[in-house]
């Protein structure tokens, strides 16, 4: 095993994992702690490059930090990610070596489920060290956070829908949903019940087509969905899906989602603001599912409890900012990051 540090400016600890017995190259990123020990997911995908992967595990554990004060929970920002293929080159051996190196930061860091992660998995990571969440079983298991995910986002969704039309009825309303992974397929069931029709895309055209089965989804190419004509745009799949060639297309008046990072940079934020497109700050809208994990990091008996108040408090918390953006005339994620930084910054102050 070999861990070796990564100089930065924006960080705190910046790790490069190696462990040629296993296959496994991976890389921890810590931002910030000044909350409390760093918190977030473990992402499994094939990067193009080891930069690639760099720039997305230090944008993801910077929105982290976000997140989880925007949720009020006393944990800091943290991302990780292993640089592989999870459909052909995920193995118990690798999954047991991140886990020693995770053991390596003395609880600095918890990693839980992110993209091409699952529950099992969590548990062989387990095996090494205590540092993980969203365990299958267990006196505080947590489980997959994906339905809590999408309940969140479900919230910020009536939310939005509220303060763009004053109620938060979404019967005849159109959704379009980019990705149909656990929190997107979650989230089309909740927004089927509540009546929105729902026009849906996906790199797995198996997955299209159960949508289209389940749900009685229309179905679009991949690179059709952001010119698609609705009423809310629900970004659920990769980051920086909102930047200066997709803004332009977009045919809808308000972008709730659960992807991480939507936007491309914070330019991105003005663009929509100035297309008149009502903004779900991504940090806000889909802290459900770290609010779930955090219940077995921080040891909650009553996590349904402990998970339903939090989520109320965050939905206030988004109507808060969308109610200052409005008086302010400014991007909502202009108010959130603001928000965002005070609670830090009165935190570390104290």
């Amino acid at each position: 095993m070999k861990i070796t540090p990564i100089p930065s400016r924006t960080h705190e600890e910046i790790h490069r994992v190696e462990d040629p017995e296993s296959g496994l190259l991976g890389i921890i990123a810590l931002h910030s702690t000044k909350l409390g020990p760093a918190a977030g997911g473990l992402r499994f995908r094939p990067y193009p490059s080891f930069d690639a992967a760099l720039e997305d595990v230090c944008r993801l554990s910077a929105g982290m930090t976000y997140k989880n004060a925007a949720a009020g929970l006393p944990l800091g920002g943290g991302k990780a990610v292993i640089l592989a293929d999870p459909a052909t080159q995920k193995t118990p051996a690798l999954l047991r070596a991140f886990g020693r190196a995770l053991e390596t930061l003395n609880g600095r860091y918890y990693t839980a489920e992110d993209m091409g992660v699952t529950p099992e998995d969590m548990a062989q990571i387990a095996t090494e060290t205590a540092y993980v969440a969203g365990l299958p079983t267990g006196t505080f298991a947590s489980g997959d956070p994906s339905p809590i995910t999408a309940r969140g986002i479900f919230n910020a969704i009536l939310t939005t829908h509220s303060r763009r039309h004053g109620h938060k009825d979404l019967s005849a309303r159109r959704v379009s949903l980019q990705g149909l992974g656990h929190v997107g397929w979650h989230l089309a069931q909740l927004l089927r019940e509540a009546g929105a029709e729902l026009t849906v895309t996906d790199m797995d055209p198996e997955r299209v087509d159960a949508a289209t089965r389940a749900f009685d989804a229309t179905t679009v190419a991949p690179e059709a969905i952001y010119a698609t004509q609705a009423d809310i745009f629900c970004p659920c799949a990769i980051g920086g899906v909102l930047n200066s060639a997709t803004i332009p297309q977009l045919r809808v008046s308000m972008v709730v989602g659960g992807a991480n990072n939507q936007l491309a940079t914070s330019e991105d934020a003005a663009r929509l603001h100035g297309r008149g497109i009502l903004y779900a700050p991504d940090f806000v809208a889909n802290g459900g599912g770290i609010i779930n994990v955090a219940t077995e990091i921080l040891t909650i008996s009553d996590r349904p409890g402990f998970v339903a108040d939090k989520l109320t408090a965050l939905d206030r918390t988004l109507s808060k900012i969308l109610t200052e953006a409005t008086a302010q005339n400014v991007s909502p994620d202009t108010v959130a990051v603001s928000t965002v930084d005070g609670i830090i910054a009165k935190v570390a102050a104290a």
